[in-house]
């Protein structure tokens, strides 16, 4: 005789939903268990400064490289350098897994027949003689309905920022940042490596970049642009004569008759010394930013020359009355000149014992520019502060040498020709 079994169906009551798992581990809906994340898998730069990551039950450790792992059973301790092998937990039973028994009655698949009770946004998995509604991955069960998890307020791994969205969520990272391959992680991006954000120097930063100018420039207020600096304007000290601004520079220049000396400082060109255009009975005197040529013999009747720039008269009937000698001295000052300035000082020649010498401002003085102060002369404001030269200038000192006992009187002149300069260098 055959004996028909038949199962009695009976309203099951409705399973309790465990999907909410600690920290450390995830829901399983298949399985309906808390499964261990593995962060050393998830995360790639877990560990830092060289160490391994090493996974284990709701969490992971960060070891030396060399590091060796003692994993005790009982009485019995084994040694093992690889990662602690991971045990689903059942949620009813997170001990043992849960043991069925075994019988003759054939289970009904509810969620294949369309016997289930699930909502459309559920979805039915089947169980040994009975079967259970879950949500989507990235949803829970509220009461009967599904929500969306906020992973944003759980465990999300995220470097900076979560977003949550429904069912689902994503990192964003800080600006000067992107998403490493691990969807997870931030890692630095090099603006100088992708645009050309400088117009001059990009030195990247962490999270950012800075931009540098070359030399002879400066930061825009935008921090990108580079500006020319105009060192002109600094000071009237850049250059001894004319400041000329350059993108990136300047240069100093100097009038004609000088030459640049180093970088700002105007020095006189000697043209004596290499070319000029005096005649050979001519001499070049050489003078603050020009030249200029005089005679070699300048003597004149009744003179004569009798050693250089000295002019004697020896005829005593033609010089009755003319200084005894002439001597002929040449100097040049600038222009611009602090006064009272000593410019020239005299010395007399001793001929007698106890004669008496006499210093004084013959010819060429007519302005007043020049004043004697024993055997120095002295330049007052006028000629030696002139801003306008150069400015040719000749004065005659006259020294007269008198000695009472011996009835001797006479007296001698300097010619002395001045050249101011047309500048203060």
């Amino acid at each position: 005789m055959t004996v028909a079994a038949s199962a009695v169906s009976q309203e099951a009551e409705e399973p309790v939903s465990y999907t909410q798992c600690t920290e450390g581990y995830e829901y399983d809906p298949i399985k309906e268990v808390c499964k261990d994340i593995d962060e050393c898998a998830l995360v790639s730069d877990a560990c830092k400064g060289g160490m391994k990551c090493i996974n284990h039950y709701g969490g992971y450790l960060c070891l030396p490289q060399n590091a060796q792992i003692f994993v005790t059973n009982g009485d019995e301790s084994s040694q093992r350098t690889d990662p602690i092998p991971q045990t689903p937990l059942n949620p009813l039973n997170p001990t043992n897994p849960q043991t069925r028994t075994q019988s003759n009655l054939r289970d009904v698949d509810e969620c294949s027949q369309g016997l289930h009770t699930c909502n459309a946004d559920q979805i039915c998995y089947n169980t040994r003689g009975s079967y259970t509604c879950q949500c989507h991955p990235g949803y829970q069960k509220h009461g009967e309905q599904c929500v969306d998890r906020n992973e944003c307020m759980l465990s999300h791994y995220c470097m900076h920022r979560c977003v949550n969205t429904a069912g689902s969520y994503y990192c964003e990272c800080k600006d000067g940042y992107q998403l490493a391959s691990n969807n997870h992680s931030c890692v630095d991006v090099n603006e100088c490596d992708l645009t050309q954000s400088c117009q001059h120097q990009c030195f990247n930063l962490l999270g950012s970049y800075i931009c540098q100018c070359d030399q002879g420039y400066e930061l825009a207020p935008d921090s990108v642009s580079c500006v020319d600096i105009d060192e002109c304007a600094f000071s009237s000290y850049m250059c001894q004569y004319v400041c000329i601004n350059s993108p990136g520079g300047y240069s100093c220049i100097c009038p004609e008759g000088y030459q640049l000396q180093r970088t700002r400082m105007c020095q006189d060109i000697n043209e004596c010394d290499t070319v000029h255009e005096c005649r050979e009975d001519e001499m070049c005197w050489n003078y603050y930013g020009g030249h200029r040529c005089y005679p070699q013999n300048p003597c004149q009747e009744p003179y004569v020359l009798t050693s250089e720039n000295r002019c004697s008269c020896q005829s005593a009937g033609a010089c009755r009355g003319l200084p005894q000698s002439i001597i002929y001295k040449y100097m040049s000052i600038h222009s611009e000149r602090t006064v009272p300035a000593d410019i020239f000082q005299i010395q007399a020649t001793n001929i007698f014992s106890s004669a008496h010498y006499t210093f004084r401002i013959k010819a060429g003085n007519d302005g007043g520019e020049f004043f004697l102060r024993v055997t120095v002369m002295s330049c007052l404001p006028g000629m030696c502060t002139m801003s306008n030269g150069p400015q040719e200038l000749i004065v005659d000192l006259e020294m007269i040498t008198q000695h009472a006992a011996m009835s001797y009187r006479s007296s001698s002149f300097l010619r002395l020709t001045i050249i101011v300069g047309p500048y203060a260098f």
